[in-house]
């Protein structure tokens, strides 16, 4: 259930209806919006009679929520959420975003080269993985704390805010230190004890698909990080795994769409991973803006032949150019 408040309600007001929810043994959550204030109600385990708060001062309604996520539904907050990072709006109205670099960290002048080439053409966040979580235990594993002190390094020179996946426990307080956004990757998408402390965390998250997982999975996902207490989180569409083998992944830019529509939170699209061909990154990057996705995360490379990881779906400097003019 939410609890919605005059937009005047005073803070007594609004923690009496905290301390009343509470004494029935459920969790309220205060979400403060830009024209009112609301409680949702969590930890029920059936419906909530809306005559315990609806006479109480301050209160002007009690809305049943009727999905399984309440903090990410539109149910409980109706308003885009807007995530910030690096100075980048990214959700609502804002400019669509574009963080773009490597799959993989490789070396110091890499990423260097590639936070340069972003600055000169006005991308301000940037991707690269630290640690990579691979199909064969004998691929490149990325190079952990190394890389990040190379993105760190990148993102003092050339102002760019820096993207990149924390795998499990053991790295993410690491990952934190040097970055601006944590991801969550594909297959950690239900990883259960990871996104709890991703809830705990002081930075945003990237929450990406999994491979095989459908929308209110990944919604719920979404859920245990909010109920964490971190509420900057921006969804990430990567592709789901179907019988087609012409891409990597199926990219499921109807779930783009059907996601603003259930959930507040941003979303934008990962072509590069979806695609596993070069060739077919920009038109995907077309179709996402053009579907209304929030932004694009997608992977360059100086040089792609010779990248250690995913080099045949990443776009050398001059294609990745040609993209964004286009875009």
């Amino acid at each position: 259930m939410l609890i919605v408040l005059n937009a005047d309600a005073s803070a007594q007001e609004i923690q009496t209806v905290v301390d009343a929810v509470r004494s029935h043994g459920w969790d309220p959550k205060p979400m403060p919006g830009a024209s009112r204030t609301a409680i949702c109600v969590l930890g029920n385990k059936g419906p909530v009679d809306p005559d315990l708060f609806a006479s109480m001062p301050g209160v002007v309604q009690c809305i049943p929520v009727t999905k399984p996520y309440k903090l990410v539904s539109r149910e409980t907050h109706p308003d885009d959420s807007v995530v910030e990072v690096n100075g980048v709006p990214i959700g609502g109205k804002s400019a669509f975003a574009v963080i773009a670099g490597p799959c993989a960290v490789e070396s110091r002048q890499q990423i260097l080269d590639t936070a340069a080439f972003l600055k000169g053409h006005g991308v301000r966040l940037m991707r690269g993985g630290a640690f990579k979580p691979r199909t064969s235990p004998y691929a490149f594993q990325g190079l952990g704390e190394q890389a990040l002190q190379w993105l760190a390094e990148a993102r003092q020179q050339y102002g760019v805010g820096i993207v990149t996946e924390a795998t499990d426990h053991e790295n993410i307080a690491m990952v934190e230190q040097y970055v601006d956004v944590v991801q969550i990757g594909a297959r950690n998408m239900q990883n259960f004890s990871l996104l709890r402390r991703a809830g705990a965390s002081p930075k945003a998250v990237l929450l990406k698909r999994g491979m095989a997982a459908t929308i209110d999975e990944w919604l719920m996902a979404a859920e245990y990080i909010l109920n964490g207490g971190n509420r900057r989180v921006i969804l990430c569409e990567r592709g789901v795994r179907t019988f087609s083998d012409h891409t990597r992944n199926t990219l499921d830019l109807s779930s783009v769409p059907v996601v603003k529509k259930m959930s507040h939170l941003p979303i934008i699209v990962d072509p590069s991973h979806a695609a596993g061909v070069r060739e077919f990154v920009p038109p995907l990057s077309y179709g996402s803006r053009a579907v209304g996705a929030h932004g694009i995360i997608v992977e360059i490379h100086p040089d792609p032949a010779k990248a250690l990881s995913d080099g045949a779906q990443s776009l050398p400097f001059d294609q990745f150019r040609e993209m964004l003019k286009r875009l």
